[in-house]
């Protein structure tokens, strides 16, 4: 529907007063929350995701983006039906690890996970092993995205898949790590399931992880 690919534009443009404005018109033309996010805002989303991979735009356009983004999230997400909820990609748990204070990277991936889809719990920086494992057990998570920007805090990462599997939470949840010194080869060694070099890629590799790519 023409208002819904004109609510996409608004985001990819980062006009966060049009998105909320188009977002109330949709609700008061029928649309159904579950619509409007599946048909307006992913899309929408999913083209800045693109843009920002392929380096047409930077962090600060993303980051406008996704506050746009928020706008119309805000109206419609707590008119979800159970239904519509459900339909969701699934829940992420993520945060910074302990002793790590950095929260830009992580930020962007949440943004960019709730964009495409994945209800995102964000549980901020400096985080225990032991926080992450009530995250997953009180919102029913199927996936932890850990980052960690320093590599004296890099280690926190296998500490809280360890503290997961000491849980009996191990296989019912993918790991997804990233951070500057982060690499494929120390995901490997630590046991993660996926490994994202930046925020446009985390939501390729937490759909793959599922089978939704």
């Amino acid at each position: 529907m023409a208002i819904l690919q004109e609510l996409a534009d608004a985001l990819v443009a980062g006009n966060a007063n049009k998105v909320k404005e188009l977002t109330e018109k949709a609700l008061a033309d029928g649309m159904s929350a579950g619509q409007i996010i599946k048909e307006g805002l992913i899309p929408g989303m999913a083209v800045v995701g693109e843009r920002f991979k392929k380096n047409e735009i930077y962090v600060p356009e993303v980051l406008i983006a996704a506050r746009a983004m928020q706008a119309g999230l805000g109206i419609v997400k707590p008119l979800l039906t159970e239904a519509e909820a459900a339909e969701r990609l699934g829940t992420v748990c993520i945060g910074t690890v302990k002793g790590d204070l950095h929260d830009i990277g992580k930020n962007l991936v949440a943004m960019m996970l709730e964009g495409a889809g994945f209800e995102v719990i964000d549980l901020g920086v400096d985080v225990a092993p032991e926080k992450f494992v009530e995250a997953v057990k009180e919102h029913n998570a199927n996936y932890v995205a850990l980052s960690a920007l320093l590599t004296t805090t890099m280690v926190n990462m296998k500490e809280t898949i360890q503290a997961l599997t000491d849980a009996g939470l191990r296989d019912s949840v993918k790991v997804l790590v990233g951070g500057a010194p982060v690499t494929q080869a120390f995901a490997d060694d630590i046991g993660a399931d996926g490994y994202a070099p930046d925020s446009g890629t985390a939501v390729d590799v937490a759909k793959k992880l599922i089978g939704a790519a």
